[in-house]
């Protein structure tokens, strides 16, 4: 695996986070047939995107990523109340 600068790795460690929550926030969807179509969903979209370089789309993707994680926490918490 080649080295990564510095940037590339904060970088890297932001993408893998936001896909951590992603997954964890997915266990709390109540059915099983959802929760599977989502998480295949999240998968395929990260690994269509691992080999993008720009870094301007890149921050743009991480954005948009964790701005769909809020709103999934968020309607999740609403369906539970």
């Amino acid at each position: 695996m080649p080295r990564l600068s510095l940037k590339a790795f904060l970088r890297r460690q932001q993408v893998l986070q936001l896909y951590r929550g992603i997954l964890r926030a997915l266990r709390h969807v109540p059915a099983e047939e959802d929760r599977r179509y989502l998480k295949d969903w999240a998968r395929e979209e990260f690994r269509r995107n691992k080999d993008a370089t720009e870094e301007d789309a890149i921050r743009m993707m991480i954005t948009q990523g964790n701005m769909q994680l809020r709103e999934l926490q968020r309607t999740l918490k609403l369906a539970k109340s």
